[in-house]
């Protein structure tokens, strides 16, 4: 496990580091507060005087993951690619960058989901809100390349999307081979090209052809 944190960085960040990695890696459940204290390099007070529980530690790291994914993601999309079309499918490209630079085992919200069944608790209301956001975007995406339905092609890509990462978890585990990951990301583009020459255009006003 490799934990990145800044020298000047504050004892909340490296807990958000430290348990963001190991939540990752190693799981919710089989990551104790002990672990994370001892691997972060501070004492249990501590941890509990920035989070009242673990559950609040599992949701900051997620709520944290979430707002940078905000901002990430549209930032890769612009430098990738310029026609609106092709920006929607290269979500996939990034998809690939990310689980090849650093992201073995899927997605972490799914993941993360798997691990709260509690639909009440605050974690699964970051989940959420995470695949809500994932799939306006992506309609969003589908609206600017000028597609038909772009709510319903969000959403059937975020299925895309959350299948890929799945597979990633399940066949390549924690230590995927490169073309593996890339290959079951292709997949799911090519299965995202075919939605998308499905789904019709709209004319300029408004309407599907």
């Amino acid at each position: 496990m490799t934990i990145s944190t800044g020298s000047g960085s504050t004892a909340r960040d490296r807990l958000l580091d430290t348990a963001s990695a190991l939540f990752y890696e190693r799981g919710i459940v089989a990551t104790g507060v002990d672990t994370v204290v001892a691997a972060a390099g501070v004492s249990k007070p501590t941890l509990y005087a920035h989070f009242g529980s673990k559950s609040e530690l599992v949701t900051a790291v997620l709520e944290r993951r979430h707002t940078r994914r905000l901002a990430s993601l549209p930032a890769w999309l612009g430098e990738a690619a310029g026609d609106p079309l092709e920006r929607l499918l290269a979500v996939f490209d990034w998809l690939a960058e990310l689980y090849a630079r650093g992201a073995p085992r899927g997605c972490a919200f799914v993941n993360a989901a798997a691990e709260t069944p509690d639909a009440d608790q605050p974690a699964r209301e970051v989940i959420r809100r995470q695949k809500r956001w994932m799939a306006d975007y992506l309609a969003e995406l589908a609206a600017n390349a000028g597609l038909a339905d772009p709510a319903q092609l969000g959403s059937q890509l975020l299925l895309l999307i959350d299948g890929a990462s799945s597979r990633v978890l399940v066949e390549a585990g924690a230590d995927p081979a490169a073309g593996q990951v890339a290959e079951i990301v292709a997949q799911a583009r090519r299965a995202a090209e075919v939605l998308v020459a499905h789904a019709g255009r709209l004319d300029p006003t408004g309407r599907s052809g």
